[in-house]
Parts: C-alpha cells; structure tokens; sequence
C-alpha cells in the first residue's frame, strides 16, 4: 500500500487552512485524514490541524482491527473531537464559530473504512472509472436531492459553500461511516473542495488513470486545480493498494 498527499495554499488564499496527515496503530492499521477548516482569521487553520492531530493521537493509542469497532470508533472520536472544537470556540472569541470537515480512510489489508463530515471527499477509482464514495453535507447537496436544481446548476450555485456538518458544530453531530473491500490496483482519493471545484470528475480520473507516479499524479492534480483557478487550498491524498500490503 502506498500513500502521496500533497497540501497547497492555492492562487487566492494568503493561508492554507486545509491539514492532512497519515497515523499507524499499535496493530499497523494506517488512518490517512484530511480536514478542511472554516472561520475568521487563523481560526479555520486551528481547527484543521485540531482536528487531524487529535484524532490522529487517539488512533495510535488503539490496537483496532475488526471493521465494525474501527466504524464506531471514527464515529465517537469525531463526536468528541466535535465538542471539543466547539468548546475551544466558545472559550476564545478569535476562534468563535470555527469549525472543519474531516474525511479519513483506515486502510486494513481487506478493507478499507472511510468516514466523512462536511464537502471533503473520498473517491475509488477502479476498473478506469471513478466512483464518489461520500455525500457532501452541503446545503447545495440537499437543494439537488430534493430536486430544486440539478448538478450542473450545483457547480457553480452562489451559496455552494455553505455546509450542514462540521466538525465544531453546537449539538450532536452525524458521521458518515462506510466500509469497502479492497480490490488489487484500486486507488482512494481524499481532497478537498478546492481540488474538486476546480476540476471535474473526469478530470480527476484521467489523471490518476494514467501512467505515472502516484507522487507524480498527486502534483498534476494539484497544479492543474491552481491552472484552473486555485481559488482554495487544494488538497490531495491518493492511496494505491498492492498485492505487498503490509
């Protein structure tokens, strides 16, 4: 199994407020996390990095294996991390309102379980194709699902930011959590919105399709968002799975 990610404070941004990491647990489980933090100055970076760093720390203090204790696992730990957030928030004002998404993948040698809060997200790409594995929290997301406009119009709708899950968010807060059985030669992408509106999904595809690298596709899926724009912090961790899993 192995892992590239590459994090860039794109072409309008003074900072970058997106965080990413990879953790290992005292069985060798490795959990790959990216967060997408929000709010006023600084606060949107302290939220990220809070976030990756916390649930990072706990994940290697555990020694989890079976699939269905790692889902609630990911599920508690956010929960926490969420309160936690909030709290901070709450306590300071210059980190009042703040918050990030997170999605995180924990890479078994079988399977992989992914977990998600927010408009980051996780891709497979198998067989030449690309499929979305997580559902943005996003209010655009619900006005497309309800019917009110379609995917096209969701590209470029005004209010395309707004989310209805974060990570620092008052009250409870539900995590999507799902588990997928590996298959030789698959590829995992985690990103941010600043790689997937800058690009299409075909796009994306073709470039983790093609030959090269996975570093090498990390970096082209990177600067062709800023060539496109590079109107966020982008974002990329792709993950390619071999037969020598360890």
């Amino acid at each position: 199994m192995q892992i590239e990610y590459q994090s860039d404070v794109g072409r309008r941004r003074n900072t970058n407020q997106d965080y990413v990491s990879v953790f290992k647990n005292q069985v060798g489980i490795k959990l790959a996390i990216l967060a997408d933090g929000m709010g006023g100055h600084r606060a949107g970076d302290i939220a990220s990095q809070m976030a990756v760093t916390n649930l990072g720390e706990a994940w290697e203090e555990q020694a989890l294996l079976d699939d269905e204790k790692i889902a609630q696992w990911f599920i508690q730990a956010i929960q926490d991390e969420n309160r936690a957030i909030h709290q901070l928030g709450q306590e300071q004002p210059e980190y009042s309102g703040m918050g990030t998404t997170i999605v995180a993948a924990a890479l078994s040698e079988e399977r992989f379980t992914i977990a998600n809060v927010g408009d980051s997200r996780a891709y497979l790409l198998r067989d030449n194709r690309i499929i979305r594995l997580t559902e943005d929290h996003s209010l655009v997301n619900e006005l497309v699902k309800s019917g009110e406009i379609s995917e096209e119009m969701a590209v470029n709708h005004p209010r395309k930011n707004i989310l209805t899950r974060s990570v620092g968010m008052p009250g409870s807060l539900e995590v999507d959590v799902a588990t997928y059985l590996w298959q030789l030669k698959d590829r995992l992408l985690l990103c941010s919105d600043g790689l997937t509106n800058m690009l299409s999904e075909e796009t994306i595809g073709t470039i983790i399709n093609q030959e090269g690298s996975l570093s090498e596709k990390v970096t082209q899926l990177v600067d062709q968002a800023n060539e496109a724009g590079g109107a966020d912090n982008i974002s990329v961790l792709l993950i390619e799975y071999k037969e020598d899993v360890a």
